[in-house]
């Protein structure tokens, strides 16, 4: 039995406190299955007096994360504070040049700086880990480093935030507006305290970035992400999707081009029989598409306490064990920065709209959406009381960028009464 691997945690939260929990529960499973024990030496938090529901008797406390990363009695500094920048930046680097291996959930912090970190990581001969960092319990990124290792990944597919799987069930299920169900998560405490990483999409599309960077060896660029969040989505959308086999998710689409590497994040309509169709609440999934493999779903808790300090533990493990890769599977200099690019794969486009009830209005739309090439697979116009004609159209396969020249056409001209709402119906 080797000697113990002495563990820091900065940030005692849900996740945090959720990690000292195994740790004091399953430490005789933990040395047995890593091979030596695992002892937790100091932690750091904003509140030293606050009750987390595990004893931290023993543990040696430091007001300053930069300190406890830089301690010279632990081999693993846990980073679960949060934050795109500093102090987690400099609490990582100042860990990493220290000889000292890294974990972390930050997954805003990797989408923006993952590449220096991980050639800082490289350079100093020590791990990064981050598989809470991405949907949580679900063990996508060990999968992707490792089990597929061997495979070309022809695409990633996936819903990848909770919350907004949650508040998109829940207005189905319940018959309820956006507004109302977003209220409700915000009780729940489901959101951020900036609820736009969640429901902009924006949440989803980091660990897009990160999951792209593995897949196809490429640095992490979430500014290429094309992300657009659910706050468009309407009742009246989820009802139409419904009626025509379809459910809307919010899902996440990488893959490699010949052009370059799409990625998008964005709410389809996909189909009510497909996986990520019946996909309900806070849950994850995560589908690989390896030209070995063939499609690997994976589905899980993607948030919590439990699914998340499990993520974390793993990676814990991963050290303890002397498992070693590097951070996003291939050596951080080999990684290509790769030119982004707009969708490239046409898609038929569900486009819902309210137009001016009186005579020519529907010819007119048809037109601008012919004179771009698109053409019409269906067309609803349901039941209304006033002069706004609520209209559902879907079309037949087309480009984004032709969609949208069509749909700045259709605003010049005098029929609409509202700015088209455009959801892709994903094929999956």
């Amino acid at each position: 039995m080797g000697s113990a691997l002495k563990i820091g945690i900065a940030g005692l939260g849900t996740v945090g406190a959720g990690v000292v929990k195994i740790l004091h529960s399953h430490s005789r499973l933990i040395t047995s299955r890593s091979g030596k024990s695992v002892e937790l030496k100091a932690i750091s938090a904003r509140s030293r007096s606050k009750d987390r529901g595990v004893s931290l008797e023993g543990l040696s406390w430091e007001s300053d994360i930069i300190e406890l990363a830089g301690r010279s009695d632990i081999d693993v500094f846990v980073e679960l504070i949060g934050g795109d920048g500093n102090p987690a930046k400099e609490a990582i680097e100042t860990a990493l040049k220290s000889g000292k291996h890294v974990i972390t959930a930050n997954k805003a912090l990797l989408a923006k700086h993952g590449q220096e970190l991980a050639e800082l990581a490289e350079k100093n001969n020590v791990s990064l880990k981050f598989e809470a960092a991405v949907a949580g319990g679900i063990p996508a990124v060990k999968v992707l480093t490792e089990s597929l290792a061997g495979n070309k990944i022809n695409r990633i597919m996936g819903v990848m935030n909770g919350t907004c799987n949650y508040i998109l069930t829940r207005m189905e299920t319940s018959n309820l507006p956006y507004e109302t169900v977003f209220n409700e998560a915000q009780k729940l405490g489901y959101l951020e305290a900036d609820p736009t990483l969640d429901t902009g999409g924006i949440d989803a599309g980091h660990k897009l970035a990160i999951l792209s960077s593995i897949a196809f060896g490429t640095q992490i660029d979430f500014k290429a992400v094309v992300t657009q969040g659910i706050e468009l989505v309407s009742i009246q959308d989820i009802e139409q999707a419904r009626e025509m086999g379809y459910r809307i998710k919010l899902l996440g689409v990488s893959q490699m081009t010949d052009e370059g590497l799409e990625q998008r994040m964005q709410p389809c309509l996909v189909s009510a029989n497909s996986p990520i169709g019946q996909l309900e609440n806070a849950m994850n999934m995560i589908i690989f598409d390896g030209d070995h493999s063939g499609q690997i779903i994976l589905r899980g808790a993607g948030a919590g306490e439990g699914p998340t300090s499990s993520a974390v533990m793993s990676d814990i493990i991963d050290i303890a064990r002397g498992n070693k890769i590097p951070t996003f599977g291939q050596s951080a200099n080999s990684l290509i920065k790769m030119k982004p690019v707009l969708t490239s794969t046409p898609a038929a486009y569900y486009i819902r709209t309210k137009l001016e009830d009186s005579p020519g209005v529907l010819a007119k739309m048809a037109t601008a959406l012919g004179n771009n090439g698109i053409s019409i697979d269906q067309m609803r116009q349901t039941q209304h009381a006033d002069v706004a004609a609520p209209v559902v159209i879907v079309t037949h396969k087309t480009l984004p960028e032709t969609l949208n020249k069509a749909l700045i056409e259709i605003m010049k001209t005098d029929a609409t009464l509202e700015a088209p709402v455009a959801l892709r119906i994903e094929d999956v």
